[in-house]
C-alpha cells in the first residue's frame, strides 16, 4: 500500500505553482483535464520518473512521505507505478500468451493462472474478443490497451496505474474505472473524456503546464453524470450497431 505525494513546481515561465500537496491513496481516482499542451502528460511523467526537482517542471514525488528507494526508481520489476502511455505498438511478434508468460518470467512469477485471469479480465473492458493464441502486432489499439491495463493490475500487481488518454483506445472506461476501484488500485487518467472525468474523485485542471485547481467533486454533478452515462452508453449501442453493418435511420437518432 503506497501514498504518493505531489509536491508543486513552477510553470513554463517559472513561476511556482500554488496548489497544497496532492496525496494520492490506495483506491483514489484522479482525471487529469486541461487544453491539448497544458502539461497533463508532463505531470504523469513526473510521477511515473519520482521526480525529484529534477525534471522540466521542478516537481518533487514522495512516496509514503519520503523520497522512493532507489530500486524503485530504478528496477521495473520493483516500481509500484504502471504507466500506459498512448503508443501501444509492441515490436515482438509474440501471441498474447508468450507476451505475458515473458513478462511472468521476467518478474519471476511461477503463478500458472495468471495469464487466463490477466485475459480474461481483459476481456471485460473490450467488445472486441482477445485469446491467448492471438499475435500482439494484431490486436486493435482498444484490445492492447485493454491488455496492458489488466496486465498491470494481474501480473504486475501495480498499486498506482498511470493512463494516458484511455478513451481514445475505444475501450470500456466505467469498467475499467469499476475494477480498479474495487481492487485498491490508485489511478491517474489524463483525459478529455466527461464521462472519465466525472467518475473520478478528484480533478486536477492543468494550464501552462502548471497545476491550475484541484477540483473535489461534492456530489452537485450527480445528475450530470448520470445524463453522461446515458449519452455515453446511447453512443456506444451506435457504435456496435454501426460495426455490425447496420444502416441507421432517423428513428435511430431520434431516440
Amino acid at each position: 500500500m503506497h501514498t504518493i505525494t505531489i509536491l508543486p513546481g513552477h510553470d513554463r515561465h517559472g513561476n511556482p505553482e500554488t496548489f497544497e500537496p496532492l496525496h494520492l491513496r490506495p483506491g483514489d481516482t484522479i482525471a487529469i483535464v486541461g487544453p491539448t499542451g497544458s502539461g497533463k502528460s508532463a505531470f504523469i511523467n513526473d510521477i511515473e520518473v519520482f521526480a525529484q526537482g529534477d525534471t522540466a517542471t521542478g516537481r518533487r514525488i514522495l512516496l509514503n512521505g519520503a523520497p522512493p528507494p532507489e530500486q524503485f526508481v530504478r528496477d521495473p520489476a520493483c516500481k509500484p507505478i504502471a504507466l500506459i502511455t498512448q503508443t501501444t505498438k509492441c515490436l515482438a511478434d509474440l501471441t498474447v500468451g508468450e507476451f505475458l508468460a515473458m513478462h511472468l518470467r521476467a518478474r519471476k512469477i511461477t503463478e500458472c493462472d495468471l495469464i487466463e485471469r490477466t485475459v480474461a479480465l481483459a476481456n471485460e473492458f473490450t467488445g472486441e474478443p482477445i485469446r491467448g493464441e492471438c499475435r500482439i502486432s494484431s490486436l486493435s489499439g482498444g484490445q492492447t490497451r485493454s491488455l496492458l491495463v489488466a496486465d498491470a493490475v494481474i501480473i504486475s500487481n501495480a498499486p498506482i496505474i498511470l493512463l494516458d488518454e484511455v478513451e481514445n483506445a475505444g475501450i470500456f472506461r466505467d469498467r475499467v474505472i469499476t475494477c480498479l476501484k474495487k481492487t485498491g488500485t490508485s489511478v491517474i487518467f489524463v483525459t478529455h473524456d466527461p464521462l472519465v472525468s466525472l467518475m473520478s474523485d478528484r480533478r486536477i485542471v492543468m494550464g501552462h503546464g502548471a497545476v491550475l485547481a484541484v477540483l473535489e467533486p461534492d456530489g452537485s454533478e450527480a445528475e450530470v453524470l448520470k445524463r453522461v452515462t446515458e449519452i455515453d452508453a446511447y453512443l456506444s449501442s451506435l457504435r456496435e450497431r454501426l460495426r455490425s453493418g447496420e444502416v441507421l435511420n432517423e428513428t435511430v437518432v431520434a431516440a
